[in-house]
């Protein structure tokens, strides 16, 4: 499903990643664990297309993802619950939803779906998401997520 070889990341002259190599099988699930600093976020990121690649494959299905404009990402299956949430504080929970599902055409199912597993949001779609609470942000920035139907999901 998600093959990674010999990724390399730099900010300016620091390399930050160095020859990551793993691969992800469908259903697998994997934790990465460092500190601060390590890289983690920087990894999810060249992923996403978020942070070019300085060398490495990165490949989903067997689709070249390195080099590609990071909008194009999520259409081939890969959603991102980025660690700051990113929510559109302004627009309501259902609009934040519904941008999920504009990402990658899905539909009425799918939000159904993703209601259903945060049956707290439901009583909230008329809400501002930047009212919301911590924990029912969270809920909501991995729902958008879920509503791009991925085969991938990022979680920083």
């Amino acid at each position: 499903m998600l093959r990674l070889d010999s990724i390399n990341c730099f900010y300016g002259k620091i390399q930050v990643l160095r020859d990551i190599s793993l691969h992800i099988a469908p259903g697998e699930i994997l934790g990465l664990l460092g500190r601060n600093g390590a890289g983690k976020t920087t990894l999810l990121g060249a992923i996403m297309g978020l942070i070019k690649a300085g060398s490495g494959s990165i490949q989903l299905d067997g689709n070249e993802l390195t080099g590609l404009p990071a909008h194009q990402i999520p259409k081939l299956g890969v959603a991102y619950v980025p660690q700051g949430r990113r929510l559109f504080a302004e627009m309501s929970v259902e609009e934040n939803l519904r941008m999920g599902l504009l990402a990658n055409d899905q539909g009425q199912e799918t939000l159904d779906w993703v209601l259903g597993l945060f049956p707290a949001l439901t009583e909230r779609l008329n809400q501002k998401a930047g009212t919301l609470s911590g924990g029912e942000q969270q809920m909501l920035a991995t729902g958008r997520a879920l509503c791009l139907g991925p085969k991938l999901l990022l979680l920083d």
